[in-house]
């Protein structure tokens, strides 16, 4: 466990270069996904995640299992952010908020303009409208103090932002029919952990133990399991650093900080080995051009970039919102182009939209390709930025 004085700055410093070396890992994890999807060993690859564990097999427990921890840990980040950290105020979250609803809306039109003569696809909405955090924090972390660090803050802030939005269109979109009996008993399980923290409990087994049961329930509901995950992290007690700079007494931040590094280095990569992986052999230029892949890949690289950086501008202009200090207009178009990076949530979400094979390939395509595009155009945008307006460096940076 980590702890540091030093209140929110310290929490979010342990979680940027958290988040950066698990973002470096992923990378490596979704190379190496795409090497054994395309070697001799291709049939080992695909075969391994289909051995049955109990009642699921690997590729079930990883996607519906082990995705739940990962959004456990998304829904603390939320709760802290708006709680104690960069988001509390109005003031604060409304650019962040705005540049985040600007890169959901936008992507979403892009995809179903490019895959309107095909109603079936239009499930697919939501695939282009997230971002990953982690590999877009790797990105900048290859960068170094070439970015300021009021930049890197106001991605991770974008990026939890529309984490927010993902966990909202994932309840609400792609759930197919409900258990009335399963979702009142995840209610009931909700309210008891809610409960809890009125009483002041500060012991986190009894919230465990209930998220481990809120898991059954909602997955017996109908509604997406990891969807648990949010719901627990809001139960989940917080001591505002205000009063107690990053307490230990906290259940938030001790839980945070344990889940951490199990999230960023080993659940967030094994699900990028266990979905980036696609075969590439005797592959066709229908794979590459195929509404669906084009749909995604446009929405990722050119939806991204115009609805953040237009939301951005608008805010600023109408005086919703402030530019992060020492940013240049330039480099907040490369941390746009960035956010074009949906890798995780995409995937998760293209498997959720269309869990017929048949459709998979085209969506880890279009993911893989608008997620590298994104990634080195906007590498590529913030270093000659730099060049131009060497960074300043504020704020916590990432070694």
């Amino acid at each position: 466990m980590i702890s540091r004085p030093g209140g929110v700055g310290s929490v979010l410093r342990d979680f940027l270069r958290t988040e950066a070396a698990g973002g470096i890992i992923l990378m490596a994890a979704a190379g190496l996904a795409l090497i054994a999807a395309n070697s001799p060993l291709a049939g080992v690859y695909f075969d391994i995640f289909h051995v049955r564990i109990g009642r699921w097999d690997i590729h079930h427990w990883i996607n519906d299992g082990l995705m739940a921890v990962f959004f456990l840990m998304v829904g603390l980040e939320i709760k802290r952010e708006f709680v104690d950290g960069h988001l509390r105020q109005w003031s604060d979250r409304a650019l962040p908020l705005i540049a985040a609803a600007g890169g959901m809306a936008i992507p979403a039109i892009i995809f179903l303009l490019v895959t309107r003569d095909e109603p079936a696809l239009t499930r697919g909405w939501a695939i282009p409208a997230a971002t990953d955090i982690a590999f877009a924090i790797g990105v900048l972390a290859l960068l170094g103090r070439r970015v300021p660090g009021s930049l890197k803050i106001f991605l991770a802030t974008v990026a939890i932002a529309d984490d927010l939005g993902a966990v909202l269109i994932i309840a609400l979109a792609y759930t197919a029919s409900i258990s009335g009996l399963a979702l009142l008993g995840a209610v009931a399980i909700f309210c008891m952990m809610l409960l809890l923290n009125r009483l002041g409990v500060k012991v986190l087994l009894p919230y465990l133990a209930l998220a481990v049961l809120l898991w059954g329930a909602v997955l017996a509901s109908g509604v997406h399991a990891t969807v648990a995950g949010v719901l627990a992290a809001i139960t989940i007690p917080i001591t505002p650093s205000q009063a107690m700079p990053d307490a230990e007494t906290s259940p938030l931040h001790r839980l945070e900080h344990a889940l951490a590094p199990w999230v960023a280095y080993g659940v967030v990569p094994l699900f990028g080995f266990a979905n980036a992986g696609v075969s590439l052999t005797g592959a066709g230029a229908g794979l590459f051009l195929s509404p669906l892949t084009l749909g995604i890949a446009a929405g990722l690289f050119i939806g991204k970039q115009i609805g953040i950086f237009a939301a951005i501008w608008l805010a600023i202009m109408l005086k919703l919102g402030t530019r992060p200090q020492h940013a240049t207009w330039m480099q907040l178009y490369g941390i746009a182009v960035l956010c074009g990076i949906g890798f995780t949530m995409s995937l998760f979400i293209g498997g959720l939209a269309f869990p017929d094979p048949i459709y998979m390939d085209e969506v880890k395509v279009g993911v893989l390709g608008g997620s590298l595009m994104s990634a080195a155009m906007g590498a590529a945008i913030l270093l000659i930025a730099n060049s131009r307006n060497p960074a300043r460096v504020s704020g916590p940076g990432i070694p």
